[in-house]
């Protein structure tokens, strides 16, 4: 979830040196941390006022995740399943804006900016701890719920399934979480290799670190995928499920920009074979990315104007055992 290195890194002086800064320059991750400290209290802070937003209607009964699993009628039984939810979307908001800052950064360098280039630099990285951060909490507060869900069997085998239905791939086996929690714990465990890896760049040498880091991306559509596949709160057709497509909507587009004006030479498309020593091959992958990314955005357009998104239709009745449900006569 970092930028990509920076465009006056792709001269001779970069091929010989990597592209490095000087180690007195070389960000470290102790000095990100202690700077990630009011980025990670902000988050916090957005963490407890969705925590709060969802505890209110779980117990008016407006929430959407009583009308999937009627049974979860009580938030103040099931406030490590809400707390979780809560990591997760916040994560999901901080996810989207490191990546946002990562396109940012990685593409031609913008006439005029608020803030410095450094600036923002170091808020994509403390974004990006922080985001790491909150995916982590948002699991570990999904298997603390299911050890106090768990309570016909000893502590022993509580922790145990808990762990596994929550880190272990393929482990969770029952109805959308056997694909979406998968698809979450990819995500995880690609964030963060990816993102430490940066800390490590000088090791590893900037182009292989530039070429992983392409993957980040990836790492944001499997985490959009698992909330559009298995969070509740989005699960019916309706405005939340729509304003998280609307949110791909500035991503995709940034990323073909991105695509089409990137800032290294290396990465410019031109016609084929017109690179010194670009492969053809190099040059389809370059096009077919392309035009990959222009699709996305038609598609993103067309799933917001259509309203075709993907969504259940709400039921016509409250769940019988809702907590609101209407009296039998």
């Amino acid at each position: 979830m970092l930028s990509n290195a920076r465009p006056e890194e792709d001269g001779p002086a970069a091929a010989r040196t990597g592209g490095e800064r000087r180690p007195a320059d070389r960000p470290a991750l102790r000095g990100d941390l202690r700077s990630a400290v009011p980025d990670a209290t902000a988050a916090v802070v957005v963490t407890a006022a969705v925590f709060a937003f969802l505890y209110a209607r779980m117990g008016s009964g407006e929430s959407a995740t009583v009308a999937v699993m009627p049974f979860m009628d009580d938030p103040g039984t099931y406030w490590m399943y809400l707390l979780s939810q809560a990591f997760g979307w916040s994560g999901l908001l901080w996810a989207w804006g490191t990546v946002m800052l990562g396109l940012l950064l990685s593409g031609p360098r913008p006439t005029q900016l608020p803030v410095s280039r450094q600036v923002l630099e170091r808020w994509h990285r403390t974004t990006s701890l922080t985001t790491m951060a909150l995916m982590f909490a948002h699991a570990l507060m999904f298997a603390a719920e299911l050890v106090r869900y768990e309570t016909k069997v000893g502590w022993a085998e509580r922790l145990w399934v808990a762990f596994a239905d929550s880190f272990v791939p393929g482990w969770y086996d029952s109805g959308t979480g056997r694909i979406a929690i998968p698809i979450g714990q990819a995500a995880l465990y690609l964030a963060v290799p990816l993102g430490l890896l940066f800390y490590v760049r000088h090791r590893i040498g900037a182009n292989t670190w530039r070429r992983l880091h392409r993957f980040v991306i990836v790492v944001y559509v499997l985490s959009v995928w698992h909330t559009l596949l298995y969070g509740t709160n989005v699960w019916y057709g309706e405005w939340p499920r729509t304003v998280l497509w609307l949110l791909q909507l500035p991503v995709a587009a940034l990323l073909l920009l991105r695509l089409m004006r990137p800032a290294r030479r290396a990465e410019r498309l031109g016609a084929p074979g017109t690179h010194e020593g670009a492969s053809r091959a190099g040059w389809t992958t370059r096009a077919a990315g392309r035009v990959v990314a222009a699709a996305v955005v038609v598609g993103l357009l067309i799933v917001v104007v259509s309203g075709r998104d993907g969504g259940r239709d709400r039921p016509a009745e409250p769940p019988a055992t809702g907590p609101h449900a209407p009296a039998s006569e």
